[in-house]
């Protein structure tokens, strides 16, 4: 009888992960405490989608923004329930329309909301094939960084070998990956950054020429360096100092506003200089342009992931019930690089 009841218990466990998965949802707009781990239901799966076990997830500031905020991209995108905007893991389910991969393949994919979980459907067209020889751990570290800087970086300021890329927040996920990508590239690459300790990390990885703007301003610094591209995530006062140090024909990509969506600048500097002043969000990019984005990835940066020449720093990694700590780590820009959740099934 024993037997048979464990049996029995066996048969309802399978029973219910058929049906079943864990995530993090954001239970009310708040801080990293509401973030809380649930049993939601599986995702059914889509014509032309992949199911994949997810080994590891990135965590983001779009992260935060949507944690505070389950509305942030308005209508463009559904309110976040759970929050992830890449994963890596293993290919357990494809539809029939699927030819690019196969069950048990490894793959990072870029995805819109629901990385912090231990499983996800994605358009198949959005997964990338592992690197060699990386985990998934590295692997997670990729997609958001990567098709964040060659949308804004290359395909809309069009940053070309020769020219000088300034990022702000060089020891980001985003600056590190971005300034290895220019680099790699061939552009001449200059950042910020707000400590002694990252200073040191973008000078001992010979990333880019770089100060410490909590002591050096950057507008002073860097004004007779002819830069011609920026990515910036601070906006604010930034804007305007950014303008001023612009070439000719420079271009301004703004991708976040951490101190100010609202800046006041100098329409002469724009007009006098042929600037160009553009920025985007990612998330709610069609399918269509994510999976372009995807395609020069693959066909100019893996190569490069591939032989070593670019990888990813992962600062720390948490289980996924330890969400709420990986937030507060981001929010308190003491990382340099990375943040992974990490998880088992």
């Amino acid at each position: 009888m024993i037997y048979l009841i464990a049996y029995v218990s066996i048969l309802d466990e399978l029973s219910i992960e058929n049906y079943f998965m864990k995530a993090i949802t954001i239970i009310k707009a708040g801080g990293p405490e509401v973030l809380k781990l649930k049993t939601v239901e599986r995702q059914p799966l889509a014509a032309y989608h992949v199911r994949i076990a997810v080994k590891a997830a990135g965590v983001n500031r779009s992260d935060i923004l949507t944690r505070k905020n389950p509305n942030a991209y308005g209508d463009d995108t559904p309110a976040a329930q759970i929050p992830g905007l890449e994963v890596a893991g293993e290919v357990i389910e494809i539809d029939k329309n699927v030819e690019s991969f196969k069950v048990g393949d490894a793959v990072c994919a870029l995805v819109a909301g629901g990385g912090y979980a231990t499983e996800i459907v994605v358009d198949a067209r959005l997964c990338l094939p592992l690197p060699d020889g990386f985990s998934f751990v590295e692997a997670a570290a990729l997609p958001e960084v990567m098709f964040t800087v060659w949308f804004n970086v290359f395909q809309q300021a069009k940053a070309k070998k020769g020219e000088r890329l300034l990022i702000h927040g060089g020891t980001s996920g985003i600056g590190i990956m971005g300034l290895q990508m220019a680099k790699a590239l061939g552009l001449k690459t200059f950042t910020t950054v707000g400590s002694p300790e990252k200073l040191e990390f973008i000078k001992q990885h010979d990333l880019a020429e770089v100060i410490n703007y909590k002591e050096t301003d950057f507008e002073s610094e860097f004004e007779r360096s002819k830069i011609d591209v920026i990515l910036d995530m601070v906006g604010g006062s930034y804007t305007q100092k950014n303008l001023n140090i612009l070439n000719k024909q420079g271009r301004l990509v703004n991708i976040n506003g951490m101190n100010g969506l609202t800046p006041e600048i100098n329409l002469w500097t724009i007009m006098s200089k042929q600037l160009l002043i553009t920025g985007s969000l990612l998330k709610p990019q069609s399918i269509e342009v994510k999976h372009q984005i995807g395609v020069e990835l693959q066909n100019e940066i893996w190569p490069l992931l591939n032989k070593g020449t670019i990888k990813p720093f992962v600062y720390k990694t948490f289980k996924l019930e330890q969400a709420a700590a990986a937030h507060e780590l981001m929010e308190s820009s003491n990382h340099i690089g990375k943040i992974i959740l990490e998880i088992t099934r």
